[in-house]
């Protein structure tokens, strides 16, 4: 399998799949570049090596065919001050001989982006005669969109069948696969999951799958009420999914037959409204009467759940164990992502990943203090999962 650090792009036209699927205001001006900043490395790359970078992406959800609001054009500047005044063009279509003509006429060094993808349903179906058309445009093919992983769109996977030997990941996606499989496949031990977030649902297979990995895990967040109920507790107005109560209470069985040590809320900071002002206090985890609810870990349940961390040698953290947003819910959260950091210092690798974990680790300064940090949704849960994702295996050949 070629890399992106051996392969020679001298003279190449380099087809890269990114992400730049980035947020606009409404006068189109990019909110949050993060996505972008996150390609550079591999767009330099190309160009220090003699290559010129072709750019696909998706932005947005067009329905049915080109919508100037969910053009790539507002990304054309400020991608250039990002590559330092590197030439940006933007090309009118992402297929058709205009497009190819532009591509076949790059200068080295200079930067072509192609415009949505997602203008041409063909992509999200995975069409190989649009993917054919794509890869008409470069000379090699480049996948560093891991966000975009889990799909088997056209430029994501089936485009590779076009580029047999001359295939790789950009940087970000090698980063990504690596990262990920330090905790999945060759963790140090102990090796502890925290899942949080609002619902069982959501998690459910992660969670099975990660029984049979962990030492350690530690749920929190909206689900804990329902595994309280699970266990018969009082959960007051606390979120629950009652249809899930049988799922809390086999994957506790579970836990105790793998000998995995599942660590749960004890006690919760309760509130009488779902406000930052609302009045509350500590309560049991499984005594929470009506007109209340728990919208954070308690002092004792973070002491347990810090202790483990602490003393862990691989963690990952997926969702917040609080209403982080709200000042007053935040301790808990705040709480693990110092755990988290601490036990970085002293030699965990530390991998936090989905969107509000990403935004806790931002919002309270912890993202230099963690080894790893997966800008990726979808992709990064159905690794975790245990699944195959098509993007990954195309490069890969599999």
């Amino acid at each position: 399998m070629q890399t992106i650090s051996s392969y020679d792009f001298k003279g190449k036209r380099a087809l890269i799949r990114v992400d730049f699927n980035v947020p606009l205001n409404e006068k189109f001006e990019i909110t949050d570049d993060t996505r972008m900043r996150a390609a550079l490395p591999t767009i330099k790359k190309i160009i220090e090596g003699g290559g010129s970078p072709i750019i696909m992406s998706h932005l947005g959800r067009p329905k049915n065919g080109p919508e100037a609001k969910f053009s790539l054009k507002p990304l054309v500047n400020h991608l250039s001050e990002l590559l330092g005044g590197a030439t940006v063009n933007i090309a009118p279509d992402c297929i058709g001989d205009e497009v190819k003509a532009m591509a076949e006429n790059v200068k080295s060094g200079e930067v072509l982006i192609l415009e949505n993808l997602r203008f041409y349903k063909e992509e999200t179906k995975g069409d190989e005669g649009f993917a054919a058309k794509l890869a008409e445009n470069g000379d090699c093919w480049v996948n560093d969109a891991f966000g975009t992983a889990h799909r088997a769109h056209a430029s994501t996977a089936v485009i590779a069948k076009f580029f047999p030997n001359d295939k790789m990941f950009g940087f970000l996606i090698e980063s990504e696969v690596k990262s990920l499989d330090k905790v999945v496949k060759e963790p140090q031990r102990p090796l502890t999951a925290i899942m949080g977030g609002a619902k069982v649902s959501s998690k459910i297979t992660i969670i099975e799958n990660l029984l049979d990995k962990v030492d350690n895990l530690i749920l929190g967040g909206g689900m804990t009420y329902t595994f309280v109920k699970a266990n018969g507790g009082e959960v007051g107005g606390s979120i629950c999914e009652d249809e899930f109560i049988d799922t809390a209470k086999n994957i506790q069985k579970l836990a105790k037959e793998k000998g995995v040590n599942l660590v749960i809320a004890s006690d919760v900071l309760a509130a009488d409204d779902f406000s930052n002002d609302a009045n509350t206090k500590i309560l049991a985890a499984d005594a929470i009467p009506e007109g209340w609810q728990g919208l954070d870990a308690g002092p004792d349940s973070i002491a347990k759940m810090k202790e483990v961390i602490e003393n862990s040698g691989t963690i990952l953290w997926n969702g917040p164990v609080g209403v982080f947003e709200m000042p007053t819910f935040a301790e808990g959260s705040k709480a693990i992502g110092t755990a988290i950091v601490e036990a970085t210092k002293k030699g965990a690798f530390s991998l936090v990943g989905g969107g509000d974990s990403v935004a806790c680790v931002n919002q309270f300064g912890f993202a230099d203090g963690v080894s790893y940090i997966s800008t990726a949704g979808g992709a990064l849960l159905e690794y975790l999962e245990g699944k195959v994702l098509p993007g990954i295996a195309a490069v890969r050949g599999e």
